[in-house]
């Protein structure tokens, strides 16, 4: 007669068998998904150079089809040192590097402020069938640098992609321990296609703390494509869904189309403002822009801070 005991275990068993079929069924998806877009992968190597980036989209873990951008500019510009940091993962279920981790086999750190999210990435198999370190920590422009060097990574690597919905421009400004080849910013689409501005740099900037509309974070294009200049880049061009830019190397300009940045400008459609009960309203367009419009800014063109109203009253 079984004991107590091994009653209890006969019963986790049969309760862990589903949930080991549903986590090899996630693995199979996962290879199958890969697999799908290989043959498109290949066609990047030999077409024309694109003149929307967009064109390149696909999605496998990547939030509006950024996997298939990524692809077609590292099959157009040679990347050396196949590592990528990426900071503002969360749970790494999205995200613009994991593609890159499992279909190319590059290595990476990835960041986020949330413990729960790393212990999360840590626990999966990726983790360990990759060279991946995740690490914890609330970024900010006095640490970037430390954190970057700490997980051993410095000078020339592949790619840099930020998207922490606050301080994003002075923290790429920041960022001087890695040269990256290619750079992802996630751009606030609200702020327009016209304007060089950006949110004012505090250390504890949380985005949903700052304004209740949720729309209050980041930079606009042109303070991304401004920096970028500054920094030796130049801009490559967006998603389909207004979110993402893309900054090459200008060393590396051989076979990637320069953009101007009000070309080709999508207006982000995500309608992700709330009220003041912290409930979704759903507003679109210029009216989010309104929402704000009391909210200070830092204006780039004249180094100052000033109302974002007043900088649409200049426009």
């Amino acid at each position: 007669m079984k004991t107590l005991f091994h009653q209890i275990l006969d019963r986790f068993k049969k309760y862990l068998q589903p949930v080991n079929e549903l986590r090899s069924m996630d693995i199979k998806l996962e290879r199958l998904l890969i697999q799908t877009v290989q043959g498109r992968i290949r066609e990047f190597h030999s077409i024309p150079p694109l003149e929307n980036l967009s064109d390149a989209e696909f999605q496998v873990f990547s939030q509006w089809g950024e996997d298939g951008i990524i692809q077609y500019l590292i099959a157009r510009i040679p990347v050396k040192n196949l590592t990528f940091v990426e900071f503002g993962v969360q749970d790494y279920l999205e995200s613009n590097t994991r593609f890159l981790l499992m279909n190319n086999n590059w290595s990476g750190l990835v960041i986020d402020s949330d413990p729960q999210y790393i212990q999360n990435i840590q626990a999966r198999d990726y983790y360990w069938r990759h060279e991946l370190q995740a690490v914890c920590t609330f970024i900010t422009v006095e640490n970037i640098n430390e954190t970057i060097k700490n997980a051993g990574i410095e000078g020339d690597i592949g790619l840099l992609s930020i998207d922490i919905d606050g301080n994003d421009y002075w923290i790429w400004d920041a960022i001087t321990v890695i040269s990256p080849r290619i750079v992802v910013v996630e751009y606030n689409g609200v702020f327009g296609k016209d304007r060089f501005v950006t949110i004012p740099y505090r250390p504890d900037f949380v985005r949903t703390k700052a304004h209740y509309s949720n729309l209050f974070f980041g930079a606009s294009l042109r303070a991304f494509c401004l920096l970028a200049e500054k920094k030796g880049y130049f801009y490559a061009g967006s998603n389909s869904a207004g979110t993402n830019a893309f900054f090459v190397r200008n060393d590396l300009a051989t076979d990637v189309i320069r953009q101007e940045p009000g070309r080709n400008f999508i207006m982000s459609k995500v309608r992700e403002a709330r009220d003041k009960a912290g409930n979704l309203v759903f507003t679109s367009g210029s009216a989010r822009t309104s929402l704000i419009s009391d909210m200070k800014v830092v204006d780039l063109e004249n180094n100052c801070e000033i109302i974002l109203a007043e900088v649409l009253e200049n426009k």
